[in-house]
């Protein structure tokens, strides 16, 4: 609830002083311990291809608005047009270990002028799974929007049936807004969207808690995890 009234009385947002709005998403890389996310290009095709191949349980792409993809060539077309869009502004997650691309994200909804911007079109192939990676891109997305940019509000929404993106999002920080009911109709059925945020206020809370938990001391001689990241995360 605000505390601000307009001459009338009735309640009024709080002042956002000298709000001037954001930059724009720049496309270009974000470097981790881990991983890089680099701007998606024709050449990463292939090798996403075959990591998203990896998948034996049918339900890669259930909930995502592209896909199952027929072959390669396919997949290679979709990438020729994603890499040339501005909004979404696609990325792909690059292992530094081995150089090879095993996910993809993306900027979209992009608004500089109110400082708000959301994450999606994530597709992680099994490789990128519940790694460390997974979560060190992810974050490296956050801190570029609300570290080095000061948008306000990065978002997150998933179909509200997609339980394991919900987890994620509790898990990664973010806060739950609300259902937008009957919010889409996609691969022939309905979408009730389940809808998240991290606000500029949250980060300093969030921010802290995956540097704590990606320091390398957070991690025993056979790579398990000390502390959990929800234990800064989740409120």
């Amino acid at each position: 609830m605000t505390g601000h009234k307009n001459a009338l009385g009735q309640p009024i947002g709080a002042p956002v002083p000298d709000w001037q709005g954001c930059q724009p998403v720049p496309h270009t890389p974000m470097r981790g311990q881990t991983c890089d996310v680099v701007p998606l290009q024709t050449a990463h095709a292939a090798a996403l291809h075959a990591a998203f191949s990896e998948d034996e349980t049918g339900t890669l792409w259930t909930y995502m608005p592209t896909g199952p993809f027929q072959s390669e060539a396919d997949y290679a077309d979709w990438v020729a047009e994603a890499s040339t869009s501005q909004d979404p502004l696609f990325f792909a997650i690059i292992d530094k270990t081995d150089a090879r691309p095993v996910g993809v994200a993306s900027f979209l909804r992009i608004q500089p002028q109110d400082g708000v911007v959301e994450v999606g079109y994530i597709t992680f192939a099994p490789a990128l799974q519940r790694t460390v990676m997974a979560t060190e891109a992810m974050y490296l997305m956050m801190k570029r929007a609300l570290g080095e940019l000061g948008y306000r509000r990065y978002e997150w929404k998933c179909d509200a049936l997609n339980a394991p993106s919900r987890r994620a999002a509790a898990r990664l920080g973010f806060q739950y807004d609300g259902l937008f009911r009957q919010a889409l109709v996609y691969k022939g059925r309905n979408r009730d969207t389940a809808w998240f945020s991290i606000l500029d206020q949250d980060w300093p809370r969030v921010s802290a808690a995956f540097e704590t938990w990606l320091d390398p001391a957070n991690f025993d001689g056979a790579g398990k995890q000390r502390s959990a990241l929800s234990a800064g995360t989740m409120e």
